[in-house]
This record gives structure tokens, sequence and C-alpha cells, in this order.
């Protein structure tokens, strides 16, 4: 399937075995290094077999070379979590541990427990200790551990409801950490008093981490005009809209219903209009020659176009590009869907973006401003 056009690779989750370090005479630790590394196992599993990214690909799942007792082997499970790109951890013990020892303090990451609850040295306890600990350091994490206790050989087996916790915990870190560094590109503003429609950079910038980006819509004019677009995407795309998207009945009075040439007309406006916001959001190298900025786009994750009222009562309105952009395929076959929101409506753009990437699945915009009864519905049909 085919992926958006978007700067920086998918997030990494590492799988952190904590263990109790104690050695000596008793061998606590040694006792414990294939049960605490059969978790971590188990857990890459889970999220592999479950886990997606946006494009469909199975989510990255790395394990620390060693278990982890001591600073140092948590400094060496950090440097080399670096190098293969991890930003989610999950640290996993059936164990007592030294906790801030072992735990993760990089502030970047985000961060999840999973302790043991077993008949034995339960993880469960660490996993208190130690999210007091981060607590204290101001580090969020996730504590996951199960409602029943187990026996002390089977942390390798995953009861039910934590792996509910674990897949919950790595969807939506997953989401979060795809979100990172991505643009909200707004094209146009805000119009008709559309409160959803004002952008709130601060919500954008520091809680999710992204950037506000932002065109005039008439940047689509100008492209059209100075045939800044891919002309043979553009096209392909004509042809196939032509083929898989046959006109409905005109129910508008005929004293305002349009040509067949000006429908024509229209739906060729349409389709390039489509093109150049997909152009936009992610780039495109094959723009003509000299057109070198605009190949660039601004790295969109998410977009928005304004639309109502000045453009729609002038120019054809953006629905076409806005139901096709947010399905899973168009003329080149499947495809990862984009996020582009009516009106520029960036609540709906973001909520639609968190179920896009929560549930790796094609978003309807929620405009939703009536209610509808089953008895009102029969009526009025």
């Amino acid at each position: 399937m085919a992926t958006n056009r978007l700067v920086g690779d998918y997030p990494v989750i590492g799988i952190r075995p904590v263990i109790d370090a104690r050695r000596g005479p008793l061998k606590v630790r040694e006792s414990l290094e294939e049960q605490t590394m059969n978790m971590a196992k188990a857990a890459k599993a889970l999220f592999e077999e479950n886990l997606k990214y946006s494009n469909g690909e199975p989510v990255k799942v790395v394990i620390a070379d060693t278990t982890i007792g001591r600073v140092a082997e948590a400094a060496a499970c950090a440097a080399k979590f670096k190098k293969e790109g991890v930003d989610i951890t999950l640290s996993v013990t059936p164990c007592w541990c030294y906790g801030s020892e072992t735990m993760d303090m990089d502030p970047n990451t985000i961060k999840g427990v999973w302790g043991f609850n077993g008949t034995e040295r339960p993880g469960a306890v660490y996993l208190a200790a130690v999210l007091a600990s981060h607590a204290q350091k101001g580090l969020p994490a996730f504590g996951i551990y199960g409602h029943d206790v187990q026996n002390a050989d089977e942390s390798d087996k995953i009861p039910a409801d934590v792996a509910e916790k674990l897949l919950r915990f790595g969807r939506a870190a997953v989401a979060a950490a795809t979100m990172r560094g991505k643009s909200y590109l707004q094209i146009g503003s805000i119009c008709m008093g559309i409160a959803g429609s004002s952008i709130s950079p601060e919500f954008i910038e520091e809680y999710l981490g992204m950037r506000v980006e932002s065109v005039d819509e008439v940047e689509i004019i100008r492209r059209m005009s100075e045939n800044i677009y891919d002309e043979a995407e553009y096209q392909k795309a004509l042809a196939w809209t032509k083929e898989k998207c046959p006109e409905g009945f005109d129910k508008n009075p005929e004293f305002v219903r349009s040509t067949d040439e000006k429908k024509e007309s229209d739906w060729e406006f349409v389709v390039k209009m489509m093109c150049i916001i997909k152009d936009l959001m992610n780039g495109n190298p094959n723009l003509p020659e000299g057109r070198e900025e605009e190949m660039v786009g601004h790295n969109a994750i998410a977009a928005g176009f304004q639309g109502q009222r000045q453009w729609t009562d002038f120019y054809p309105n953006c629905d076409y590009p806005e139901a096709l952009l947010n399905t899973t395929f168009d003329w080149n076959g499947a495809r990862e869907p984009y996020i582009l929101a009516t009106e520029n409506d960036v609540l709906n753009g973001i909520s639609m973006l968190f179920g896009k990437l929560l549930t790796n699945r094609a978003q309807a915009f929620a405009d939703v401003r009536t209610y509808w009864s089953p008895e009102a519905v029969k009526e009025a049909t």
C-alpha cells in the first residue's frame, strides 16, 4: 500500500527487561534471567502481531541486549535505543528491582511499565515503587499489571486484561509519537464564525508536539494558473474520476442548473484541486522543473480547507478532494488515507487524526449538528 510522503521514520517501541541485580551466593539475578527476558519477548510478540503503523506496516519492536539490573545496563539500553530510533519504552519485570537505577530517564520517550503480578517477588511491587519515582522526577509513565495473581512460572503468559492494557498503551503511544514533528496545514483560515476553525497553536505545538503551517486559499488558484502540478498524475486522476465517479441526478432548479460544459469544467477543477492539496501537504518531486520550492510541501499529517464562504460562493467547493483524500484508495490503488477537514475545522481534523492513528482506518468528517431520532428519520423520508 502506498505511503504518504512524510519526513521522519515511524516510531519504534523498545522493550526494557528489568531485573533484580543481586548476585552473590543466592544467585537471585541468575535465577531470574530467563524469566525476565521471556516477559520481554512475549511483549514484543504481542505488539508485533497486533499493532500497525498508519501505512499498514507492523510496528517495529526492539529489546535491550541484556536485562537491566544496574545503571550501566540502563545506559547501554538507552544508547542502543537511540541508534534504533526508539520513541516508546516498555519496562517489564517479574520481580523487585532497583527503581531509580533501572528506570528510563529519557524525558522524550513515552514510557510504560509492566510489573508481573506474581506469587513470588512480585513485579507489581517494583511497579508501584518505580511509578512513584517517575512522579517524583516529573516523568509521566503508564502502569500495567494484571487483575489476578499468577504463578511465578507464568510471567511469559499474558492474561487477557494485561494484553488489553499493553495494546492500549502501545497503540496510543505509537499514535502520539507519530504526530511529533509533523504539521497541521490550514489552507485558508476561519470564516462564518466557525470557532472550531480557529487554530490554537499552543495546543498543537505544546500538547501534540506538532507545528501549524498556513497557506492562503489563493495558493490553489496560483498553482492552477501557473501549471504548478503534476500533469501526468492529474490526467490519470481525471480519467479515473470520469470512469469511477458517475454523476447522480441534478436536484437543482433549472434556473441555477449548470450546463454540461460547466460541469465538465468543474470536474477538471476539483480533480486538479485534489492533486494540488496533496502536493501542499506532502510535497511532490514530479512538479515542473524550476518549482523546487513547491516540491517540498509542508510535512502535514493533517490539513483543513476553509472553503466557506467566499471560496464556495465563487469556485467549485472542496467536497470531492475532501471525500477522496480521506479514503484508503485513489487512482493509484490502495494507499494510506490522508486527513483533510472540511471548513478547516481543526478540532474535527485533530479528532479525525486521532481516529486514524488509533484504528488504522479512514475517517468520516463528523459534521453532526442536529439529533435525528428514528421516528424523525422515518417521518422525513
